[in-house]
């Protein structure tokens, strides 16, 4: 089990030093919060009978992302009753543990949990679709303390439910609740109780909160049904803000540091926009570039774009919520277009060894090569039923789940 991998100093440090070539997915996006896997040696295509699939197992229904620390596997999912976090043997698809988080959850746009857990130094931490944020053993799933910020603050949930994953540092967790009284909130990693909160009246929206090292100092940069702002982690200070506001608060990609400035993005025909942000309170929001409103070369709907030497790799969704999404490669500096894939269709994507690894809405996985050059799929394979889910790749295995069960492939060489 990876220790303390969500300390400040090892998140940015590690991206510096020497990575096994093997490592876990402990969080949402996996090991830095980036969608990027340092793992090597993968498949360049698929064999003529698709990849090998390790094993299938069901889990239930929900949207939630899989974690993976060490030979375990983690997601959420409901049945009747209850949602659960769940534990699954990574090498047998053999359930260790399940326990239940919270009632199950009913959303007309889809029901059970959305969040990814997260996992550090034995303990997972979890949020259900109606915000409860549990914390439980890694070993037998015993539950050490939840809490119902919804409740606690006033208010409601977000409307199409609650899909932010936590992030953890190393004294809290930290969640975006979108309440009245509070945006975003830090509970104590050890006992759940609050430690601060910031931002007040904004729409919790559906991303979820990242760390960022900008201007030489690791910021919380949050991106809200109504905006973006940067916060100090360790006290909730509000650096600055920057206002973005889309139909119904549906911004949902993660922000990306790039140069050390801020990159946002939301579907729908809204568009980019790469912000270079001040590095305390009161200091200005300069525009590097931005391409809004239905000519933009790049509007990410729910996917988190990928960034690799330069060049973001993400889907560009056309119209409102509309079925057409091209695949597209663009210059993160200039947001010039570089290349783009029309009609590749909605999915989502991870990167490792060089590669995109593709999931599709319709059940997919696309293996296309992550270079500017120009598009290159390199294999195709149908794995498992719809899902939005990106892929989570650990010790040369490829996790994907829909609303009932996960497959694990093997994608070495």
């Amino acid at each position: 089990m990876m220790h303390g991998f969500l300390s400040y100093s090892l998140i940015f440090l590690s991206t510096l030093s020497s990575i096994a070539v093997a490592e876990d997915w402990p969080q949402f996006l996996g090991p830095q919060r980036n969608g990027i896997s340092k793992e090597t040696n993968l498949l360049n295509q698929f064999p003529e009978d698709g990849p090998k699939v390790v094993w299938r197992s069901p889990v239930g229904v929900g949207m939630s992302g899989i974690s993976v620390v060490g030979e375990t596997v983690f997601t959420l999912a409901q049945n009747d009753q209850y949602q659960y976090v769940i534990a699954i043997d990574s090498k047998t698809g053999d359930h260790r543990w399940r326990s239940p988080l919270a009632p199950a959850y009913e959303n007309t746009m889809g029901d059970g949990p959305r969040s990814t857990p997260a996992i550090d130094e034995g303990n997972v931490f979890a949020v259900s679709g109606e915000g409860i944020l549990g914390c439980f053993s890694a070993t037998d799933g015993g539950k050490k303390w939840s809490v119902d910020p919804v409740q606690e603050f006033g208010g409601k949930p977000a409307e199409y439910g609650v899909a932010c994953s936590p992030i953890l540092t190393s004294e809290h967790v930290i969640i975006t609740v979108g309440l009245p009284k509070a945006t975003v909130a830090a509970f104590d990693r050890s006992s759940g109780k609050i430690a601060w909160t910031a931002g007040t009246g904004n729409a919790a929206g559906y991303s979820s909160p990242t760390l960022l090292s900008l201007h030489d100092q690791v910021q919380l940069v949050v991106f809200h049904g109504q905006g973006v702002f940067g916060l100090d982690p360790k006290t909730g200070k509000e650096l600055w803000s920057y206002p973005y506001i889309t139909d119904y608060h549906c911004n949902i990609a993660t922000p990306i540091a790039v140069d050390g400035n801020v990159l946002i993005s939301a579907g729908e025909n809204h568009g980019t926009a790469l912000l270079n942000v001040p590095a305390k309170s009161g200091g200005e929001i300069n525009e590097i570039w931005t391409s809004f409103g239905n000519r933009s070369i790049f509007r990410n709907e729910w996917q988190t774009s990928i960034l690799l030497d330069g060049y973001l790799y993400g889907f560009d969704n056309i119209g409102s919520a509309g079925p057409v999404t091209n695949l597209a490669c663009v210059e993160a500096k200039t947001g010039k277009l570089i290349w783009q894939k029309k009609r590749f269709g909605k999915g989502n994507l991870i990167a490792a060894d060089g590669k995109l690894w593709c999931s599709t809405m319709d059940g997919e996985l696309v293996i296309v090569a992550a270079t500017p050059e120009k598009f290159q799929e390199l294999g195709r394979a149908s794995l498992i039923g719809e899902t939005r889910q990106a892929p989570s790749l650990s010790q040369g295995r490829l996790y994907l789940r829909d609303g009932a069960e996960m497959v694990c492939v093997d994608v070495k060489k």
